[in-house]
């Protein structure tokens, strides 16, 4: 039979078998390409599953997403589905994802991230230091623009919107430079050959939640949410995730706020005399972030315990609101370039 919501065709359950999963996900090709991944382990699992396309406001709207509100204009729609019973479960990019909980619904599962880190796409195959003066950087992001503002006050940072080919293709039109793209998504859609250079995390500080996916189904369908967390979740990157958009929430910033946090798995403690011969060295979590407030720009790195990640975020949130930075990094009257204001 036909959907008459997004015009798949699916067989009903016939016989005693069950239908398949309806698994939402966005039209554009990263979005597919993370959906038909999920798609692919459940299936390895032994379910079956058809993918439901559904259109956001964030994929036809050509304006900044600081105009069309940012945070949430990729989820919502997913989640509306969700809602009404249209879909079974949603594939979304765990950095577009709100961090406030959406009555109803619950992240059943987060699978293990791709490399968290942004690179850049340039022409002639140029580093970013190795642009020259005035050139010319696409982004949508304030994190982004804010960090190159940092780290190259010479360049011009441009606001722009897109899909990753699009993007590229400015490049490639000398309408840009350089764009900066999270390396998660090349890597998914097998482009990441057409990185010019992987930036370092001293140097750009990730979205939180970035290279991570967010598997949402209904609340009261605890058993397709227990399947999916036994099936796809993975602990390690639940736990950094989790401190990560526990600092955003605490911050109070969305998606399209100049703020940016990556949690990564850490073992302080590892000299001898610092734990007894039969215990291991606690596992912690090394949590870095960036952010533009209105005092300036900072960058600051915590630990905390890893069964405790929400509280190692908020910390993390009272550093950067309530301490001076101490290691010299803030930028004085740095700020986010009016173009992404």
């Amino acid at each position: 039979m036909t959907d008459p919501h997004t015009g798949t065709t699916s067989t009903p359950a016939d016989g005693g078998t069950a239908r398949p999963l309806r698994l939402g996900t966005r039209r554009s090709a990263l979005a597919t390409s993370q959906s038909g991944w999920v798609a692919d382990r459940l299936r390895e699992a032994g379910r079956e599953v058809e993918l439901v396309l559904v259109t956001t406001e964030g994929d036809t709207s050509r304006r900044s997403l600081t105009e069309i509100g940012g945070t949430g204009v990729f989820a919502s729609a997913l989640r509306g589905a969700l809602l009404d019973g249209r879909i079974d479960l949603a594939v979304h990019s765990l950095k577009d994802l709100p961090t406030a909980p959406a009555e109803g619904l619950v992240v059943a599962a987060v699978p293990e991230r791709e490399d968290p880190r942004d690179v850049l796409v340039a022409r002639d195959g140029l580093a970013l230091q190795d642009l020259p003066t005035g050139a010319v950087v696409g982004t949508g992001s304030p994190r982004r623009a804010a960090q190159l503002g940092l780290l190259r006050p010479d360049l011009e940072v441009r606001d722009i919107r897109g899909n990753v080919d699009s993007r590229i293709r400015m490049v490639r039109d000398h309408v840009l430079d350089a764009v900066v793209l999270a390396r998660a998504g090349l890597a998914r859609l097998g482009r990441l050959d057409e990185a010019t250079e992987v930036l370092d995390l001293e140097d750009m500080v990730p979205a939180a939640g970035q290279g991570a996916l967010a598997v949402e189904c209904r609340v009261d369908d605890t058993g397709l949410a227990a399947d999916l967390a036994e099936i796809l979740d993975h602990p390690a990157t639940r736990a950094a995730v989790s401190a990560e958009r526990a600092a955003l929430a605490a911050l109070e910033a969305g998606c399209t706020a100049p703020v940016g946090a990556l949690a990564e798995p850490g073992t302080p403690g590892t000299d001898e005399h610092d734990h007894p011969d039969d215990a291991p060295p606690s596992v912690t979590l090394i949590l870095h972030a960036f952010a533009a407030l209105d005092t300036g720009a900072q960058r600051r790195v915590t630990s905390g315990a890893v069964d405790a990640p929400e509280e190692l975020g908020r910390a993390m949130a009272a550093l950067l609101l309530n301490r001076p930075d101490p290691t010299g990094l803030v930028a004085a009257g740095s700020h986010t370039p009016e173009s992404d204001l």
